[in-house]
């Protein structure tokens, strides 16, 4: 009898806690992996939230059982997978993390050798298939033999107490913990230069998730590389109880922490992470949230000035600024497809040495073409010290040429019929349209970006002009407008 597994999305594997994964699950999901990919060695790793090492575990006792040994580097950000599996050239890597989900949640997120990400049409829904198909009988005998007969309680599980026993793992010879922080930490120092450094006090908000661990790693590295940086830490200690919410600084109702901190303290600028700390947010000197998509131009410009004949990706909803700033700096703007799977699969086709998503996500060629939330900040600390600038005046002349509405999200019943209006209304006067994700139509002074969500009934909106606010904010009230008469 197959077993249905609905935890299994576009690109990852995300669920309701003992609804759509569980212990069970997480084994069927490991077996899979290593039978799919024939994998000889798997690097696992897990972020704060109570039930991530239970199922980490769990996790580990179907890779052992699928023929793959497995290395555990414990509580990690994601990005550490990404590292450590092309580091120690693994045949794979799996996070176990929900991210910025509620706290009812957790997932995983999986990627093969070379730290290729495994999404549904490179191999994950081979992986869920497989697991699907797993004898029920087979499986509980397995787990019965990891958990030492004793019986799956889900809601035990739910409190975070798993029922896999390490020493049955460990004794199957094919399980180790490990460590890779020290090549981490010399790895991402590698893409700074630590004479360029002047004084810096920066507030980092590791929103008792997993970033912590690593900032404390960083601050001594800078003793002992003499770089004199200065964190003022906040919700640093990591807490499955998420006492300061769930970490997700896209929420405006999430800042206002960071923001008083950078105020309080005179500090240069402000990081604040989101559970699995692979996206960080900036705060500037007053305490002012930056957008990500200038934060794009701003690295693609750092980039730049090394390497004038670069390939820059970058996403199409909000584009203007990123264009305008390659094309100056002698670049190759290249505009790809929304996603991490997309964005690295072209990053790899192209040989771009960055690329970068408005919603904060910064992947780099260098870090086996993955996203990294600690490699931006760094480069953004470095160009403040070596231009003179504070954060707010590298970003305000752009923010001014390139205003934007940022994302507004609109819950619909029909969002195709909503596209179908604003095509209506807007694709014949417009000088372009583009497809490559959703529909972007410019016009001489302004253009937008509209997409459907590919989980939820909502539509996505994102607007810009060419240095006039006034026209932006009229066409982002326009274009609700028209987006929400249902």
């Amino acid at each position: 009898m197959t077993t249905r597994i609905t935890c299994f999305k576009a690109y990852d594997i995300r669920g309701e806690l003992n609804q759509q994964l569980d212990e069970h699950i997480a084994y069927r999901i490991g077996y899979a992996f290593a039978d799919v990919l024939a994998a000889g060695t798997v690097v696992v790793g897990g972020d704060v939230r109570y039930t991530s090492e239970p199922l980490k575990l769990a996790l580990s006792a179907g890779l052992i059982d699928g023929g793959a040994s497995v290395i555990d580097l414990g509580m990690t950000g994601t990005e550490e997978i990404y590292f450590a599996t092309k580091h120690l050239k693994a045949d794979g890597g799996i996070e176990v993390t929900a991210s910025h989900n509620p706290i009812n949640y957790n997932g995983m997120k999986l990627v093969k050798s070379g730290s290729i990400p495994i999404s549904g049409d490179t191999g994950l829904q081979a992986i869920q298939q497989a697991a699907e198909g797993l004898d029920s009988d087979e499986v509980q005998s397995r787990l019965t033999y990891f958990t030492q007969g004793k019986t799956i309680d889900p809601s035990a599980f739910y409190q975070g107490n798993g029922h896999i026993s390490r020493t049955q793992i460990e004794a199957t010879g094919q399980y180790r913990q490990d460590s890779c922080m020290q090549a981490y930490i010399d790895h991402i120092l590698g893409y700074v230069n630590s004479k360029n450094f002047t004084p810096l006090r920066i507030v980092a908000n590791s929103g008792n998730g997993a970033a912590g661990k690593v900032i404390d790693a960083l601050e001594e590295a800078f003793q002992e590389k003499k770089i004199p940086i200065e964190f003022i830490k906040v919700h640093h200690d990591a807490d499955p109880d998420f006492p300061n919410g769930i970490p997700n600084p896209l929420l405006t109702e999430n800042r206002a922490d960071t923001s008083q901190a950078v105020r309080e303290n005179n500090a240069d600028f402000g990081i604040a992470w989101d559970g699995d700390f692979d996206r960080c947010f900036l705060f500037d000197a007053n305490g002012d949230f930056i957008e990500g998509y200038y934060i794009v131009g701003l690295l693609a410009q750092a980039f730049l000035d090394k390497d004038p004949s670069a390939a820059i990706i970058y996403d199409p909803r909000l584009c203007w600024n990123t264009e305008d700033i390659v094309a100056q700096g002698g670049g190759r703007p290249v505009k790809c497809k929304t996603g991490h799977a997309f964005i690295k699969e072209r990053m790899r086709k192209e040989d771009a040495v960055y690329g970068g998503e408005m919603s904060a996500h910064h992947y780099f060629r260098d870090f086996a073409y993955c996203d990294t939330g600690m490699i931006p900040w760094l480069l953004v600390a470095e160009l403040l010290c070596t231009k003179g600038q504070t954060l707010s005046e590298m970003v305000e002349q752009r923010i001014m040429k390139y205003p934007s509405s940022g994302e507004i999200n609109s819950k619909l019943k029909d969002a195709d019929a909503a596209l179908a209006r604003v095509m209506a209304k807007y694709k014949s006067d417009a000088l372009v349209v583009d497809d490559t994700d959703g529909i972007g139509l410019e016009f001489e002074k302004w253009r937008f970006n509209l997409r459907k969500s590919n989980t939820e009934p909502v539509i996505r909106l994102n607007v810009e002009s060419r240095g006039d606010i006034p026209l932006m904010e009229q066409k982002t009230a326009e274009l609700l407008s028209i987006i929400r008469a249902e």
